[in-house]
């Protein structure tokens, strides 16, 4: 039994759509590559601070993908610049200022433009983890760029519901980790 299928197999009945769109997004008919599907798993578990579910995800990708530590590289950069990103420019269109608009982040992100896998890849990853910060801004930029690098909106909408169902199964573990 592989981590992800244990990880399933512990999730509560509550959850049962949970465990059946973990089992969907992952395997079942969609846009996205398998390097792509397993990338966005790995950086949402990443965001949502899910380690059972993040090394699940390591651990598919390596037994699968042939450039596994490029994707998984990948997530982790993504992940951690959205975490920085997705609260600057989320502070900057709540609070709606031009004054602030005009300033100058002053903050690197240079490995945006420099992925180990693709750009499309990398800006489709960094999507998903900008819908689950809840980033409008970023969320729009990224989206933007998927669609010039070539990819369509089944691969945004795609990305996106693996992103909503990782957050989901999160929550399911914390529930059943809580359990007596």
């Amino acid at each position: 039994m592989s981590a992800l299928e244990a990880i399933r197999a512990k999730l509560p009945d509550a959850a049962r759509d949970t465990k059946l769109n973990l089992q969907s997004v992952l395997e079942g008919d969609s846009s996205l590559t398998r390097a792509q599907r397993l990338g966005i798993a790995i950086a949402a578990a990443a965001n949502a601070r899910c380690a059972p579910l993040r090394e699940a995800f390591i651990e598919q990708a390596r037994a699968e993908l042939e450039h596994a530590e490029a994707v998984i590289d990948d997530a982790y950069a993504a992940a951690t610049l959205m975490a920085m990103n997705n609260v600057y420019y989320r502070f900057r269109h709540m609070i709606g200022k031009e004054t602030y608009s005009q300033r100058s982040p002053k903050l690197r992100m240079n490995r945006i433009g420099q992925p180990k896998t693709s750009k499309a890849d990398f800006e489709l990853i960094s999507l998903a983890v900008s819908a689950m910060n809840g980033c409008e801004a970023c969320v729009k930029s990224h989206e933007v760029a998927v669609l010039a690098s070539g990819l369509g909106e089944d691969h945004v909408h795609d990305a996106v519901r693996i992103a909503a169902t990782v957050q989901a199964a999160t929550v399911a573990l914390e529930i059943t980790a809580g359990a007596v």
